[in-house]
């Protein structure tokens, strides 16, 4: 099995119009990531800071979480008001939560979803906002901040003082980090802290970094003493001479002879070439297309028997159901619309399910290898996963099995498909195709030039084998033993089919199929749009 696809993302959050459970001042809220391992299962990873009086909090506290592109990761934010120091929460008051996976938080790189209560219901107007970013750079700034002769905004005693970074994003400024509060002093030193590059400019040295000083008020109307501007290059310029420099922007906070002084450190390596990771990719706006495929031959036995691998048994489940929900599961997040064509192969279909030539007055049975499950050649489409599910079971009893075992044909189709996507100029697509089958593959050298052509596209292919019967041609065409050849010797481009047969993970956890067919599906994404140069259609990490 190929390695997992893992890298780490950075989720932030924030929160707008909460309910307000506090009498006499707001809600105090604070954000609880927690995850589900399986079942109903949940354990906590983090928390955010609270924010104090503020019913549209914005968390200056990330989460940072390993990404798993062949697993459904469940998230679930919940919004709790603090009102004490204890660590349990069950005596604060639940503000709302959210769930939903990681895929669909990097799929839309910002998602924004109402808030619900534990019965469902809408928790007011509340909404969550996560935005997500690839960590890629680990790099930190190490900061010391000092200011002298602030503006003091309180009538009694002095301003308490803090700072916030500013990351600039394509459409707002996001929250990068926030001190302490020193108290009631106008000559603040702050304590020493950190602040990873990729958080503050995304790595990149030019993009503009704005800090804001504010005198904190209990009740939440903090007051702006200044706010200034500059970028990482300006600060490494002004370090090259001693690790730390003295940096003044005297005119730029609002009270004209206050100053901000800061010191940092920060290593001068630099990225020089930039390479585009998988999540680049999705989260700079490429979808990944599913299709799948299902043997209905004859080899599959009656589906009314118990002994068919068509057989649904009375929990609702065969071998292809558990293939298409484990594989679709996972894919169905990183495409938008969740509209996915299935076909059937190697079936009769109605209404006559023969040929019939009125020359010679001669009917043949007529074979399908490529037929839509829901009968609609002009809109193959099912909403969802659980549509391909339903078109599956509706197909099932309306179709003879027949034979034979081709899969050049439907492998054709999805290539037309994917030729057409490469007259975009960006790495806006790329196509999965999931064949289940049953059987040893009639048509091999059809499928092997079919493969060989479909390896110059955005295109992969998963073929699940279930039930007991011989494999080793579906071993051949996956080329991990070495490269797939056409019968006229022409080599595959790139590796492109994986092949698992289902039986090996009969008693694994369910995720184990997803966790292996997919493996190698995000380096295949990653080597083929490399191999053209193709940029995201957007920028994964906007300036």
């Amino acid at each position: 099995m190929a390695a997992q696809c893992m890298t780490k993302v950075e989720l932030t959050v924030s929160c707008e119009n909460l309910l307000d459970m506090d009498i006499g001042s707001k809600s105090d809220p604070l954000c609880v990531l927690l995850m589900n391992s399986s079942g109903s299962q949940w354990f906590e990873v983090a928390r955010t800071e609270r924010v104090q009086n503020c019913l549209s909090p914005k968390f200056a506290k990330k989460f940072v979480v390993d990404y798993y592109f062949e697993l459904v990761q469940k998230l679930m934010f919940r919004i709790y008001d603090i009102d004490n120091k204890t660590v349990d929460l069950s005596d604060d008051d639940f503000l709302g939560e959210l769930e939903c996976t990681l895929g669909q938080i990097v799929s839309s790189q910002k998602l924004t979803r109402p808030l619900v209560l534990k019965n469902k219901k809408p928790a007011g107007k509340g909404t969550i906002t996560i935005s997500a970013e690839e960590i890629k750079d680990n790099r930190v700034v190490n900061f010391e901040v000092e200011a002298r002769k602030l503006d003091n905004k309180d009538f009694f005693g002095k301003s308490d003082p803090y700072l916030e970074f500013y990351k600039q994003t394509e459409t707002a400024w996001q929250l990068a980090h926030r001190t302490e509060v020193v108290k009631n002093n106008l000559n603040p030193t702050w304590r020493p802290f950190q602040i990873p590059l990729q958080s503050l400019c995304g790595g990149d040295m030019d993009k503009p970094i704005k800090v804001e000083c504010y005198d904190y008020d209990n009740d939440g109307s903090h007051d702006l003493i200044g706010i200034f501007e500059t970028n990482m290059t300006r600060l490494l310029q002004a370090s090259r001479a001693s690790p730390c420099y003295e940096l003044c922007f005297s005119c730029m906070l609002e009270q004209r002879d206050s100053s901000l002084t800061v010191w940092l450190v920060v290593p001068l390596t630099q990225q020089v070439v930039r390479r585009y990771t998988f999540l680049d990719y999705i989260m700079g706006g490429c979808q990944i297309n599913f299709t799948v495929g299902v043997d209905f031959t004859g080899s599959n036995g009656d589906p009314r028997s118990p002994d068919s691998l068509h057989y649904i048994s009375p929990q609702g489940i065969n071998e292809y159901l558990a293939a298409i929900w484990a594989v679709g599961m996972v894919i169905q997040d990183y495409d938008s619309d969740k509209m996915f064509p299935a076909f059937g192969f190697g079936a009769q279909i109605p209404p006559t399910w023969q040929s019939c030539s009125t020359a010679y007055g001669i009917c043949v049975p007529q074979v399908s290898h490529e037929f839509p499950l829901n009968f609609n050649p002009a809109n193959p489409f099912c909403a969802g996963i659980e549509g391909i599910v339903e078109a599956y079971r509706i197909c099932l009893p309306q179709v003879k099995l027949y034979g034979p075992t081709n899969f050049s044909p439907i492998i054709n189709h999805v290539a037309r498909f994917a030729a057409q996507a490469t007259q975009q100029k960006t790495a806006s697509q790329y196509f999965v195709l999931l064949i289940i089958t049953d059987g040893v593959i009639t048509d091999l050298d059809q499928t092997r030039s079919a493969i060989v052509s479909a390896s110059k596209l955005p295109m992969s292919i998963i073929i699940v084998g279930v039930g007991g019967a011989d494999f080793s041609a579906m071993e051949f065409l996956d080329g991990d033993d070495g490269r797939l050849r056409a019968p006229s010797g022409e080599p595959a481009t790139r590796d492109i089919v994986q092949f698992v047969p289902f039986r090996k993970f009969q008693n694994a956890p369910r995720e184990a199929l997803a966790q292996c067919v997919l493996a190698e599906l995000p380096q295949q994404v990653v080597s083929y749009f490399s191999l053209l140069k193709l940029q995201p259609p957007r920028d994964p990490n906007p300036s």
